[in-house]
């Protein structure tokens, strides 16, 4: 039930203790603070490192070779390995209940790209209808190369936003239709991609990968392949699928290319999938290490709040004494005690959450580093902590309230 004679001397107990109750409350309100501050952070790390991975597909699987590190059934080591059209579809028919999309890399980096009197060098690379998938491109007008484009060889251009931006000057003027040379050979521009985290990844050109390889002279060498395997029902066993995919997958170009199997230099592989689970390991180690600080600086501060209302115990021993030898009721003194416990750590821990909360909306969107993006806390989150502390500042009340009401009124009446 309501009483304002209660409120009135619990406010006037908070204003002759001002600044004791000051300095418990900037406890309890920094543990808040500095835990929303903590989660921020932690789901900004979060937010950058899946930034990192949009500009591929998330379980996107990559392929190189180098060169050999081992000396191997009496070659030795430094062989250049190549990847061929052999074995590029040697594993797409091996895996093909596995795999979602698939593209081999026939690429080459310094290509000469004139259009009128324009002219640049870019990278230019021959890929597989579904490599825009495979690397998450946004077409900005026109169209990827499609499957007619493959089977009869046309000689079609995909160009990158900064390749537009060199070579046609004039901004007003649509790409699409016009003719480039790569290596003095006319390509219809069909296409332009925009990269959705690295603009220096718009700094290439995509033909047909037949047609590449061609105008290369490189036969059938590929200098890489890539795939995303078809979604599991948990990331766990895609993790897993993934694994055993490379493993089988390196394990037959170890032996189609005589590479020793503990040289693991010669084939180069990023799994997306392994690197976002060690990631991701990390950010949740990190953040259980942000919670722990954060509880610790909260539990201090309803150390806090429990030492306060001890010491109020302590001082109004008299008053209670009186109160109880008056006839009062043990939930009338528990409640009076509880209620200033309560109403320090609600008002404390509600202020901690609105700076916490205005210093992330506010410095928030000023963050630009790589692995920092768009630090904030869930709301829900930060509130149930919020009603947490609450009910762990009316505990720390409890306990001194029941040794009020423990007290007898004939001791009390005698207390110094």
């Amino acid at each position: 039930m309501f009483s304002l004679e209660r409120w009135q001397e619990m406010f006037d107990t908070i204003a002759k203790n001002k600044l004791r109750t000051f300095l418990t409350s900037i406890s309890v309100a920094s543990g808040i603070f500095i835990l929303v501050l903590l989660l921020g952070v932690g789901q900004g790390m979060q937010n950058g490192i899946s930034k990192e991975f949009e500009s591929d597909a998330s379980n996107s699987i990559w392929v190189w070779t180098r060169s050999t590190s081992v000396e191997y059934k009496g070659l030795n080591p430094g062989r250049r390995i190549e990847i061929t059209n052999e074995d590029y579809n040697f594993i797409n028919r091996k895996n093909e209940d596995l795999l979602e999309y698939k593209s081999s890399r026939a690429r080459q980096w310094g290509v000469v790209v004139n259009y009128g009197k324009e002219s640049g060098s870019y990278g230019v690379e021959g890929v597989f209808p579904e490599f825009q998938m495979l690397e998450n491109q946004e077409m900005v007008a026109g169209r990827f190369i499609n499957s007619k484009d493959i089977n009869e060889r046309s000689k079609v251009a995909i160009i990158g936003n900064k390749v537009k931006n060199d070579l046609f000057k004039d901004k007003k003027k649509d790409p699409i239709g016009e003719f480039i040379k790569i290596n003095d050979i006319l390509f219809k521009i069909v296409g332009v991609f925009a990269e959705k985290s690295e603009e220096r990844e718009e700094n290439r050109v995509f033909i047909p990968s037949p047609i590449a390889q061609q105008i290369f002279n490189t036969g059938q060498k590929l200098q890489g392949l890539a795939y995303t395997l078809k979604p599991e029902e948990n990331f766990e066993t895609a993790v897993l699928k993934s694994e055993q995919f490379v493993e089988n997958m390196t394990n037959y170009l170890k032996s189609k290319h005589i590479i020793a199997p503990e040289d693991d230099r010669a084939i180069g592989v990023n799994n997306s999938l392994e690197n976002a689970k060690r990631f991701y390991n990390l950010i949740f180690m990190i953040k259980a290490f942000f919670w722990w600080v954060g509880i610790c600086t909260i539990i201090a501060g309803v150390v806090g709040v429990s030492n306060i209302m001890l010491i109020i115990v302590k001082e109004r021993t008299k008053e209670i004494g009186i109160r109880k030898a008056l006839g009062a009721q043990p939930m009338s003194i528990i409640g009076m005690i509880l209620q200033e416990a309560i109403f320090v750590t609600a008002i404390a821990g509600f202020t901690g959450l609105i700076l916490g909360l205005a210093l992330l909306e506010l410095a928030g969107p000023m963050i630009q580093t790589e692995f920092i993006a768009n630090p904030s806390v869930n709301f829900n989150v930060a509130l149930t902590t919020v009603f947490i502390l609450i009910f762990a500042g009316a505990l720390a009340g409890f306990f001194p309230a029941w040794r009020a009401v423990k007290i007898k009124p004939i001791v009390a009446l005698r207390d110094e």
